[in-house]
């Protein structure tokens, strides 16, 4: 994957694969990410963003007395970081490399610019993004379900 360009890996990923990302390409670049690489850390400046192609990231949240809690795993064919799209860009979460990533990084200020000189990928990154918002909710919903659904069970 990491000799194809960064224009063919996008062609591959489903978050745009569908519409015409060849501005996009102009702000990543392919990375490798070795596990156990902190990317961001909550509160942080969302200065980046992935589109994932192999690997996994576990998203975390600290927790005063207990420290960084994973609230979920990200894999292949994922976006990681939403954080950037919305001021004050800042990571609202934080996240570690839980398995060798292979990924496009993109950086976040060229591709906010590109949105502001183009309204129609503005718009379409803009809906695209607020999707994962809302899976990462749901995903988030469904664990607390489980979670809290039996709270009399026996283990």
């Amino acid at each position: 994957m990491t000799s194809l360009s960064v224009f063919d890996q996008l062609a591959l990923h489903g978050f745009v694969a569908d519409f015409a990302a060849t501005r996009l390409a102009l702000a990543g670049r392919p990375v490798f990410l070795p596990a156990g690489r902190r990317l961001f850390r909550e509160g942080a400046a969302a200065d980046r963003f992935w589109l994932m192609h192999g690997g996994s990231v576990a998203i975390d949240l600290h927790v005063p007395g207990r420290g960084d809690i994973v609230v979920e795993r990200v894999g292949p064919e994922t976006v990681l970081g939403w954080s950037w799209s919305r001021p004050p860009y800042r990571w609202r979460f934080g996240a570690v490399v839980a398995e060798d990533v292979l990924a496009v990084e993109f950086d976040a200020s060229r591709v906010r610019a590109l949105m502001a000189d183009d309204a129609e990928l503005g718009r379409e990154l803009d809906a695209r993004l607020l999707d994962v918002v809302a899976d990462r909710l749901q995903a988030a919903r469904l664990r607390l379900v489980e979670l809290y659904a039996y709270p009399d069970a026996p283990s």
